[in-house]
């Protein structure tokens, strides 16, 4: 199972950020509920049938065309300039996702890998702060920020549900991020702690974030088991303070495989201290899955 929905098994802008205590909370209720949905249902033996004790392979590959937010403090001349990226970048470099599942039995495990190259330059802009302060009246930025990460999954799955309109699995695992992020600055006239030559510069910043996820996973079969609607939903925390994922889409199954429209949601909440305050990921994407 990818984020874009389970196998079809022989059937055919940035949110208000809660407070830290409030996200952990939030994280351990999720977590309660997703691993007691596993007992809630019935199991495979008691829905249908039992599943093929043969080994059976999923994959994909899709197109993803999100828009970007969150906020960067990168230090400089003794202070910081806080960039919020959905105020620079409109615009996507490249990116490649794809997926990759296994399963046999009631048991399994995917990987889903996401790799994302954003930038833009925006001339005169306010939309900056130093210091966690507006920039004075009258003075404006030429400011370029490009963002360049990896983003992988690698769970384990238990397949909680399977009739014949539904399916259900609930999982674990771990997601790695890893992020760099470039800005670039010029003031058009002496500012706090940026005069001279100070009033242009650059910073690079880089951040490897590493969390223990759990979630579920699944779809919703139509009549005559070709339309379905796959979903997705994780929470997780380890370097995060606080990280969560969420897809939902339409598809529709074919002989060879499926195609399937999704909207996927990605977001982070970084620790304090942290100059990557925050990122989320957000979009429609396109997949054509093959199965065997």
């Amino acid at each position: 199972m990818s984020v874009w929905g389970a196998r079809n098994r022989g059937r055919g802008r940035r949110l208000d950020r809660a407070e830290p205590a409030d996200r952990m909370q939030l994280a351990a209720a999720s977590a309660m509920l997703i691993l007691g949905i596993a007992v809630l249902f019935p199991t495979p033996a008691d829905a249908q049938a039992s599943p093929s004790e043969d080994w059976q392979f999923r994959a994909a590959i899709y197109g993803y065309l999100p828009s970007v937010g969150g906020s960067s403090a990168f230090p400089s001349s003794g202070t910081s300039i806080d960039v919020s990226a959905d105020a620079i970048i409109s615009s996507l470099k490249f990116v490649f996702m794809g997926t990759f599942e296994a399963q046999r039995g009631s048991w399994g495990g995917f990987t889903d890998v996401l790799y994302v190259d954003l930038g833009q330059s925006k001339s005169g802009t306010r939309d900056l702060m130093i210091g966690g302060s507006q920039i004075p009246q009258g003075i404006t930025a030429d400011a370029s920020l490009d963002i360049e990460g990896w983003l992988w999954t690698l769970a384990g799955q238990y397949e909680a549900l399977s009739t014949p309109i539904a399916n259900l699995d609930v999982f674990a695992g771990t997601r790695l991020l890893s992020l760099k992020e470039k800005f670039d600055w010029a003031f058009s006239a002496d500012v706090g702690p940026f005069v001279g030559t100070g009033r242009q510069g650059i910073s690079q910043e880089t951040l490897e974030n590493l969390d223990g996820i759990v979630g579920i996973k699944g779809r919703l079969i139509g009549p005559g088991h070709r339309w379905f609607v796959p979903y997705y939903f994780d929470v997780g925390t380890g370097d995060s303070q606080f990280t969560w994922q969420g897809v939902l889409g339409i598809g529709y199954a074919l002989g060879w495989g499926e195609v399937i429209a999704a909207w996927r949601y990605v977001d982070y909440d970084f620790k304090t201290g942290t100059i990557i305050e925050s990122l989320d990921l957000n979009g429609p994407g396109v997949a054509i899955a093959f199965r065997w």
